[in-house]
């Protein structure tokens, strides 16, 4: 069942056009991985969906129903959840006061929901009064998916999770992307190492100059000869 859906989404910053009638799908449960060179587009279309820009033409869709130009506040109620690649965490604040924090659009008991992200991810609950700041990169990260999924988003939008971390720390925050996808929710996720984010993905879209290239399966993007020389390096 499709949850996301971008249909000839125009989109871009002031007067200069970054995605060009774009479309692409996400699934309920699904991991999918947005690969392509520097300014191909690939964090605008996260900045889109999540209402930090509007498109100018085209439709975003959320179980079926327009979300493009929404607020991002609205975004967040609606179901879905943001990780950016920069300033994701507060550092000043302790690990539980960022949950709080990412919990803060609730109207319910926080505590239980804390509780179930403590129990998902032991480190956190370990240092839960450490600042954020302390935290190793990995669990900087880990914190950052953690307070996004406060609000139990059914749909996670993620902004280069491994950037600036060495290959074992990047190793790591990838595991816990697939543990994030496998408690329900369903990613879509910007990665600059696209051999590392299509190996945990299901599927993938290569974007070139702000449309899609090639898109399928990720082990056939792998495996595609095409795919290789012109965006992984082969």
């Amino acid at each position: 069942m499709t949850v996301l859906e971008l249909d000839g989404v125009d989109a871009g910053y002031g007067d200069v056009q970054v995605l060009d009638s774009l479309s692409m799908a996400l699934d309920t449960d699904e991991i999918i991985c947005l690969i392509g060179p520097n300014g191909a587009g690939k964090s605008t279309v996260l900045k889109t969906v999540f209402g930090l820009l509007e498109p100018w033409a085209g439709s975003v869709r959320f179980r079926g129903e327009e979300i493009g130009g929404l607020a991002p506040e609205t975004i967040v109620r609606e179901g879905i959840g943001y990780v950016p690649q920069t300033e994701n965490v507060f550092g000043s604040l302790t690990i539980e006061e960022n949950l709080r924090m990412g919990g803060v659009a609730r109207d319910d008991d926080l505590e239980s929901v804390i509780d179930g992200l403590y129990d998902r991810f032991p480190v956190l609950d370990e240092k839960r009064r450490a600042k954020a700041a302390t935290l190793s990169g990995g669990q900087r990260q880990l914190l950052a998916f953690a307070r996004a999924l406060m609000m139990e988003p059914e749909v996670l939008l993620i902004d280069e999770p491994s950037a600036g971390l060495a290959p074992n720390t990047a190793d790591d925050v990838f595991a816990d992307v697939r543990a994030v996808n496998e408690g329900g929710t369903a990613i879509l996720m910007v990665e600059q190492n696209a051999h590392k984010g299509l190996d945990i993905s299901d599927r993938g879209y290569v974007l070139d100059q702000g449309t899609v290239a090639y898109d399928g399966d990720a082990d056939a993007l792998l495996d595609n000869p095409e795919v290789s020389r012109l965006y992984l390096g082969g």
